[in-house]
């Protein structure tokens, strides 16, 4: 559907949960977006089609963030679309570019700690049959960039990291549109029944608040996102209050599991996290990641200690010892 003047919504179902892509389209057309290795064969190319458009006329390929739910169907577009410019962060853009890099950095360090926050084999499995051939960025963004696309359709670049370092977005001032995909989770992701299953996995805790309020600033009249269904007016301020409400949540979880517990490994705060927080039926290892990075927040406050990367973590007593 059309969501806002020059602005399409994509809709398809990714597993238990709401899925979707964007197609920005005046004289030229950006896609936000690829989907999974099937979407574009299943979802992307045919809505294309619907609209009239040729899909050999597509412009641009843009990749919000690397996550292999958001760039794996690339190679299909490109196939499609051999003219189309491929552009993504410039931190995120290594991790687009090669399926093996991504699966050994972004998800394989889980790996390390053990099975109770390692992915399951499905799961791996899964999140490697999601990819598609790898695909170069012919451009690497930085975030502020402009797109024209036509006299009627400009949108700025945003670079929202937090979820990934390189994650990016985009801004229509005219009708007042905020395309974040993931850059902002609320209190994390829904299934079709509206219920919360995933948890908002961020790797960076001062960066994704900062994310969340850089979105409220622009106090956009429309959010637009991979897994939720389009927000306007109230509902923009209310899912940005939920995603700054489970930061805070989150933190105070950490906190409270580290002080109860003295020593923590990864394995027991996920654990313990999940079950203040959750329970969340879809991927719950990805909340080890938020969890980690508050960990290391209290490292930075002096308020615990730990060797880096050994994924434990000691409480400091008010008096300094350990």
């Amino acid at each position: 559907m059309e969501v806002a003047p020059g602005i399409h919504r994509i809709e398809s179902v990714l597993g238990p949960r709401p899925f979707a892509q964007y197609l920005l389209r005046d004289e030229r057309s950006l896609l936000g977006d690829s989907g999974v290795v099937s979407t574009p064969d299943e979802v992307i190319l045919p809505y294309l089609r619907r609209m009239g458009m040729e899909p050999a006329d597509l412009a641009y390929v843009l990749i919000s963030h690397a996550d292999v739910d958001h760039f794996g169907g690339t190679a299909r577009i490109v196939a499609a679309a051999p003219r189309a410019v491929v552009l993504a962060h410039a931190l995120d853009a290594p991790w687009v570019a090669s399926g093996e890099r991504i699966l050994r950095e972004r998800y394989g360090w889980y790996e390390a700690h053990g099975p109770a926050v390692d992915y399951d084999a499905g799961t791996k499995a899964w999140l490697r049959g999601a990819l598609g051939p790898d695909v170069p960025v012919d451009l690497a963004l930085r975030g502020g960039e402009t797109i024209r696309l036509g006299p009627s359709l400009t949108v700025e670049v945003l670079h929202l990291p937090g979820h990934t370092p390189g994650h990016v977005g985009l801004w229509e001032p005219v009708s007042g549109t905020a395309i974040v995909t993931d850059a902002v989770l609320g209190a994390g992701l829904l299934d079709t029944e509206g219920r919360v299953i995933h948890p908002p996995p961020y790797f960076d805790v001062a960066a994704y608040a900062a994310t969340v309020a850089a979105v409220r600033a622009l106090r956009p009249n429309r959010l637009l996102t991979a897994h939720f269904a389009v927000m306007e007016g109230a509902e923009v301020e209310a899912f940005l209050d939920a995603s700054d409400d489970f930061i805070v949540r989150a933190r105070a979880a950490v906190a409270e599991i580290l002080a109860g517990s003295g020593e923590v490994d990864l394995a027991a705060l996920l654990a313990g996290a999940d079950a203040r927080l959750g329970p969340f039926t879809s991927m719950a290892n990805e909340l080890a990641g938020t969890v980690r990075a508050h960990a290391d927040e209290l490292v930075a406050a002096g308020a615990a200690r730990s060797e880096p990367g050994s994924g434990r973590w000691r409480a400091v007593t008010s008096g300094g010892s350990c």
